[in-house]
């Protein structure tokens, strides 16, 4: 049922912009159109009174597209409409430009402050001059993981914290033998570049302040991507939105 709202939004995103842009100046609203109003308040009590189920409600805000209203999760962007009738799940795209509005309102929403990051329980990797920085959320038995390792091999000039966030069965084994190897670092490319296996080791580990970390800042699969501008993209990059991300949040 989802499906069909959603192409209607593809559909006019494009049509509707630069009318909804005019109109939304003249009421006053930011460019973005993400000010808030007086009936977005009633808005969230209709929603929270009668569908308790969708959790914590943070925002409410009138979007600039087909007059919906955008719901603002712990860790969601959710769209409703000016009664509170109907909720969608999913992205929306602007025909025009072929970007992901929902995306990119989510990295604004869901950002890190990435220096206040504890570095000191990731794994620390540097690549060339290593300026450009980036944080993740990786899991050794994760395919998408060792997707991304095999695009990270071809960038350069970056330092790179990463985070093993053991979610897939038999994860924490090999989490512990890595964190405990003389070489953290060569041991994690070891096994997921070259599924060379580490030895096994005992040692204390930050494995538990590390999940109590990804709970906090609702990591829910791996990798989780953490850009220098505190940006938050969960999945696979291939290495061109790799390059692109970490040139613009430099």
């Amino acid at each position: 049922m989802l499906r069909p709202l959603l192409l209607l939004f593809m559909l006019c995103c494009c049509a509707g912009a630069s009318a909804e842009s005019t109109a939304r100046t003249a009421k006053g609203l930011d460019p973005g159109g993400w000010a808030l109003r007086s009936d977005t308040a009633e808005i969230k009590t209709m929603l929270l009174k009668n569908y308790p189920q969708i959790g914590l409600i943070k925002q409410v805000n009138k979007a600039p597209f087909l007059g919906l209203y955008e719901i603002v999760t712990e860790d969601q962007v959710l769209y409703t409409d000016e009664k509170a009738q109907y909720l969608i799940s999913g992205s929306v795209y602007s025909l025009k430009t072929m970007s992901n509005l929902t995306e990119e309102r989510s990295r604004k929403l869901f950002a890190i402050d990435f220096n206040s990051l504890p570095f000191d329980l990731a794994i620390k990797i540097v690549k060339g001059n290593g300026k450009r920085k980036m944080a993740y959320f990786t899991d050794p038995n994760c395919d998408y993981c060792q997707k991304l390792e095999s695009e990270l091999k071809n960038v350069t000039n970056l330092t790179l914290y990463l985070y093993l966030y053991p979610i897939f069965p038999g994860s924490d084994i090999k989490v512990r033998n890595i964190e405990c190897s003389k070489n953290p670092a060569k041991s994690w490319e070891d096994l997921m570049l070259r599924n060379v296996q580490p030895v096994t080791a005992t040692c204390k580990t930050p494995t538990e302040k590390i999940m109590a970390l990804g709970d906090k800042f609702h990591i829910n699969g791996t990798p989780t991507l953490i850009f220098a501008d505190g940006s938050k993209v969960p999945g696979y990059m291939p290495l061109a939105e790799l390059e692109k991300s970490l040139n613009s949040s430099r």
